[in-house]
């Protein structure tokens, strides 16, 4: 199994954008139709969300391509890539802060390291927050489809915060994924779309401890295979509010930004991710909750 699927990466790895694309397309709508687990949490959530029928529909196709990109953004060929408010990220860097890139599971989140490190790597190395694989031949090969110069990666442990602020304390950039459930006793409840969810604490553990400027992007999947447009979507909290120093209140305040962004095209977040899920250990959620 294992000589078959790096097989299969490679082989994908060389088609074109578009054909991936297609291929993912399909792929999302059979795991739709033949996996009802995947397709009830997925409509729950984009319902909770507010979605209409037409954006659901197309959320299963993005879903799809999501996955199908990953061989080639890995293991390929570079993939066309333009930027949509790089002045306001290079504005940034000259403050010689660090900057905490922060992206919803929407579009191409994949992406989105790659073209930092490309575009601003050499001035200001970029690390990011990742979860091991649990197979050793599986994350030794993620990690090595994941290289780039100037593009470094830290685990989801002890050593990896502290590398996280290192880097940030120093003025590099730092990227990860706010909307990642994290363990039990690593988040607080807060609102995410109008319900309860157990969000991380550690983005705003980071912007404090590395006084560090958030900065939230997304990477869109533009059609026909035609590549990604990174959008710099605010440096900073949408309203110009400082991130507060308690968890609770930075949680809602993160989640708040992160629901803005999603609705710019709410159809390219991936509704089937298991946002709202209780981690082993972790206090349930009550109606009292702040938000809730």
């Amino acid at each position: 199994m294992t000589w078959l699927v790096k097989w299969s990466f490679r082989f994908l790895s060389a088609w074109p954008l578009w054909a991936l694309h297609a291929l993912g397309w399909l792929g999302g709508w059979v795991t739709f139709v033949a996996s009802p687990r995947y397709r009830r949490r997925l409509l729950a959530h984009a319902s909770q969300a507010g979605l209409t029928a037409q954006q659901i529909r197309r959320s299963v196709g993005e879903a799809g391509k999501m996955m199908a990109e990953i061989p080639r953004l890995w293991l390929g060929r570079p993939v066309p890539i333009r930027w949509s408010g790089q002045a306001s990220m290079e504005q940034a860097q000259s403050t010689g802060r660090g900057i905490l890139i922060l992206t919803p599971h929407m579009g191409c989140f994949e992406i989105i390291p790659q073209a930092y490190a490309e575009r601003f790597g050499s001035t200001n190395p970029i690390t990011v927050l990742f979860r091991p694989a649990r197979q050793p031949w599986l994350r030794d090969w993620v990690a090595h489809g994941r290289e780039r110069a100037n593009l470094f990666a830290a685990p989801t442990n002890l050593a990896g915060v502290k590398q996280l602020i290192k880097a940030l304390r120093a003025g590099q950039t730092v990227g990860l994924l706010p909307d990642q459930v994290p363990p039990a006793g690593q988040g607080v409840w807060a609102p995410y779309f109008g319900r309860q969810a157990y969000t991380m604490t550690l983005s705003a553990r980071l912007i404090h401890s590395g006084q560090a400027t958030p900065a939230f992007l997304w990477g869109e999947r533009l059609s026909w295979g035609r590549g990604f447009v990174l959008h710099v979507y605010c440096l900073g909290l949408p309203n110009g509010a400082r991130v507060s120093e308690d968890a609770q209140a930075a949680a809602a305040q993160i989640n708040a930004a992160m629901e803005a962004l999603v609705r710019e095209r709410p159809e390219q977040y991936l509704w089937s991710y298991d946002r709202y899920k209780s981690p082993k250990g972790a206090a349930v959620a009550s109606p009292e909750s702040p938000g809730g």
